[in-house]
């Protein structure tokens, strides 16, 4: 990757690396109200109230609604895409009683046994494709 010494140009640099999301500073922007709602659920009076109704609790945060529909929708990659921390986002999947990994495998194209197996043989090759743009 070239360095720019135009910021928006570095920052738009980061949008082509292929699976990935950088949380760069506007997405935590964007995703602020989003993360606050999932760090939220590290209190279990607001977990309960959650599952018990996950749209009614979704709807006294500042969220909009693309975001409240991939919540409900358990769409991590929405969620990142929203401005979504991982890190945040970890409380949802806790509250749903599912590891990190396993939550993490739902982004790939590959099933948890399949996204388990490539992390005990090492990890994804760092060989293939390097850019979004290079695809195309």
């Amino acid at each position: 990757m070239s360095h720019p010494t135009d910021i928006h140009a570095y920052l738009a640099e980061l949008e082509d690396i292929p699976g990935t999301r950088v949380f760069t500073a506007a997405r935590a922007r964007q995703g602020y109200h989003l993360n606050q709602f999932a760090m939220s659920l590290m209190d279990a009076e607001k977990r309960a109230r959650f599952k018990a109704d996950e749209r009614a609790y979704l709807d006294e945060w500042a969220i909009p609604e693309e975001a409240k529909r991939a919540v409900m929708a358990r769409d991590y990659n929405a969620m990142i895409d929203l401005g979504g921390n991982i890190y945040f986002l970890s409380k949802l999947f806790s509250t749903d009683g599912i590891a990190f990994a396993e939550a993490v495998s739902t982004m790939t194209d590959m099933s948890w046994p399949e996204y388990r197996q490539m992390m005990i043989d090492g990890g994804r090759s760092p060989e293939g494709l390097r850019s979004i743009r290079e695809k195309r």
